[in-house]
């Protein structure tokens, strides 16, 4: 096997977006972490883990409108950097990194602050490093764009994703239910990890 590598390519490239986008972030949701309030809330919020009813499959860009193809409809992407992971000349993940853009509530209006907006590794690729590897290069690319935080969102039906940003040294400030009217079982979790 060759050595993975991380190249940078443009993100308001529509080819770039469709490359991206062939690697699928479609994963396996067997359990969520339950939100369960402490003494009403007073004490805190805890995550549970517990397994789900019927196992499914979550697939992010299978939903209208959303998905790489489907961005530069919504964001001006000139201030942002899809980066590809690739095996030789095989692409097997990808994480895209947004700063500057006013209409992406998530950058909170800060300068100073990245948002991971996404982060894909081919299923056969998953827990052998490369996600690792793409994370380590969104926080270079941030830092040499100036920013001293880097956040990221993520759901409590994305165990795995929570388990790697919290061993990433990311800081979970944010949980909030309700976040997603169409999807009510789900929480939206906000991690922060300082640069």
């Amino acid at each position: 096997m060759m050595p993975l590598r991380v190249v940078e390519e443009r993100a308001d490239d529509p080819a770039v977006l469709e490359r991206y986008g062939a690697v699928p972030i479609a994963f396996d949701v067997r359990s969520r972490l339950a939100v369960r309030p402490v003494d009403g809330g007073m004490g805190g919020l805890l995550l549970a883990e517990e397994p789900v009813a019927t196992p499914y499959v979550k697939d992010y860009d299978a939903y209208d409108g959303e998905g790489p193809t489907h961005w530069a409809k919504e964001f001006d992407l000139s201030r942002w950097a899809v980066l590809a992971a690739l095996n030789g000349d095989e692409r097997v993940g990808g994480a895209v990194v947004a700063r500057g853009t006013p209409e992406v509530e998530m950058l909170e209006g800060r300068d100073d602050l990245a948002v991971l907006w996404d982060l894909r590794v081919r299923a056969d690729r998953r827990g052998r490093g490369v996600g690792q590897l793409l994370f380590r290069a969104a926080e270079e690319w941030a830092r040499a764009h100036g920013c001293r935080e880097l956040k990221v969102e993520t759901q409590n039906v994305n165990v795995p994703a929570c388990r790697f940003y919290a061993g990433r040294g990311c800081e979970l400030r944010s949980i909030r239910q309700g976040a997603y009217p169409g999807l009510p079982d789900e929480a939206q979790l906000l991690w922060f990890k300082r640069l």
